[in-house]
């Protein structure tokens, strides 16, 4: 058989109008800059011959594909975002220094990702969690960064519990299926999450897209002014959207027909001129109202009484831009609560404190040293410090400069005046592992909030919850009842009357 006549395969150029981008691109080149001669046709030792190891596109285009997967988020890894502004409406200058939050009308740019907490990258984004939801503000000070959720608490109070609770939300290590036995047992043991669980089992557990959601620091954080005195605040940020829920039966059919329906919202929201907002607000306290506190203002399984506490307007959030390339701005997004500006600072919020640690380096690890360098997270401002080196630094790294400190050569200096701004808390008590101990106020607020509900709601709670526990085996299902029972008795009454009727083993 006659091989066919060896000739140039590339093919015209398709022209149409129909296509979004037809301008010339320039031409094709390999990632050092040299145009490719063809990008169809491997090189090989005559028509049936071997493909050959000189063929350098050809292997670097392999090998680049290869390569193209980071690491996915441990939490959160399903996610959208999408860019946008801060601006303020309200003075709070007395409460803060923070430069950013100084004059009515400032605006700031900020870029925001939402996304859900248990699962995969590819997991449906309408699923029955709770959503991230992370704001970075670009300020003249450096980046700040508000990492919250959409609900005001969360599960654990302890960091130390963090990774166990994780492990609860994802695969059996042996058949590599989501257990409910692995969940209710955790929370059979540690009921103080049940004020969470009971969020996450109501509507407000499968919202509607992610415009129609609040989203909130939930931990405690300070404002600080210029004389270093502060507040604490709690953060809110409520859609002007309107609350906006998926029923259970709504959420498990997009699940199959269109398990990004989240991201699709928000992207073609943006894209038709339809953005959407958040009224800022925070809720104020100072140190001493806190200690007269009854619940400890600083465990995250608790809200702050917006009775006692009113919200503050501060600003408003607006997202008016699409990213041009997910994986640059969206999968690679770094957000850390450590990440402040002067005039916010950290509480004593356990929870919190180990995040200040966790996040920054689960990004160490999953993007590399240097991640902070990468566009989406690079603050507007100058960064000057002696950090050198590392996996695929770029820009100067520092140049001829000392990378040490102090030195004799005029480097970067500290900021006398910013460290003047720090506040300053009594701390007292004796070194030690001091536990939360379950107490009676620990079911004070799920018990409020299962009675705020209307009788609908109410309902939708017994059976979502029910049919959760109902997946379990009886000896979780059965762990579990007296907590529901302490919460509300009617309320666990009525999850264990759902149990039996089904014929759970109970």
């Amino acid at each position: 058989m006659i091989p066919p006549t060896e000739k140039n395969n590339t093919t015209a150029a398709v022209k149409s109008t129909d296509l979004p981008l037809n301008s010339d691109l320039g031409v094709l080149t390999t990632g050092s800059g040299n145009p490719v001669p063809s990008n169809q046709t491997s090189q090989t030792a005559g028509y049936y011959g071997p493909v050959l190891m000189q063929d350098f596109h050809l292997i670097d285009k392999l090998a680049r594909f290869d390569r193209e997967r980071i690491p996915e988020r441990v939490v959160h890894a399903k996610g959208a975002g999408a860019h946008g502004y801060f601006e303020v409406t309200k003075d709070i200058s007395h409460l803060t220094c923070a430069k950013f939050l100084n004059a009515v009308g400032k605006r700031t740019p900020i870029f925001t990702r939402f996304s859900t907490v248990g699962g995969e990258s590819g997991s449906p984004d309408t699923a029955r969690d709770p959503r991230g939801f992370a704001i970075k503000f670009y300020t003249e000070e450096g980046n700040w960064d508000m990492v919250g959720n959409n609900t005001p608490i969360f599960f654990v109070r302890d960091p130390l519990k963090f990774p166990d609770f994780i492990h609860t939300q994802k695969r059996d290590p042996r058949t590599h299926l989501k257990n409910p036995d692995m969940q209710w047992d955790f929370w059979s043991h540690v009921p103080e999450s049940l004020h969470q669980v009971m969020i996450l089992f109501s509507n407000r557990g499968t919202p509607d897209g992610f415009r129609h959601m609040h989203g909130y620091s939930s931990h405690t954080l300070k404002l600080v002014s210029a004389d270093g005195s502060f507040h604490y605040v709690k953060w809110h940020f409520r859609t002007n959207q309107g609350i906006k829920n998926l029923t259970a039966e709504q959420a498990a059919k997009l699940t199959g027909t269109n398990p990004d329906y989240s991201t699709q919202d928000l992207f073609d929201a943006i894209e038709r001129g339809d953005h959407p907002s958040w009224t800022v607000y925070i809720q104020i306290f100072t140190e001493e109202e806190a200690l007269r506190f009854k619940y400890n203002p600083f465990d995250v399984t608790k809200v702050v009484s917006q009775k006692e506490y009113p919200l503050h307007e501060v600003g408003r959030m607006v997202l008016n831009r699409n990213p041009e390339n997910y994986f640059v701005e969206v999968e690679q997004a770094a957000f850390s609560p450590s990440h402040m500006v002067p005039g916010i600072a950290p509480s004593p919020d356990r929870m919190l404190q180990g995040r200040l640690f966790s996040y920054p380096d689960t990004h160490r690890h999953r993007l590399g040293t240097n991640y902070l360098q990468l566009p989406i997270n690079s603050p507007i401002t100058p960064v000057r410090n002696q950090q050198r080196n590392g996996p695929m630094c770029f820009g100067t790294n520092g140049g001829r400069l000392p990378n040490y400190e102090p030195n004799s050569f005029g480097g970067p200096q500290e900021a006398h005046a910013t460290r003047e701004t720090d506040s300053k808390s009594a701390v007292d008590g004796y070194i030690g592992r001091l536990s939360y101990e379950l107490t009676d106020e620990d079911f004070d607020q799920p018990r409020a909030l299962y009675r705020l509900l209307s009788e609908k709601e109410q309902q939708d709670l017994v059976d979502n919850i029910a049919g959760s526990i109902a997946q379990a085996k009886p000896v979780f299902q059965r762990s579990i009842l007296p907590h529901l029972k302490r919460i509300d008795g009617e309320f666990g009454s009525r999850v264990e009357e759902f149990l039996k009727k089904n014929n759970s083993g109970l």
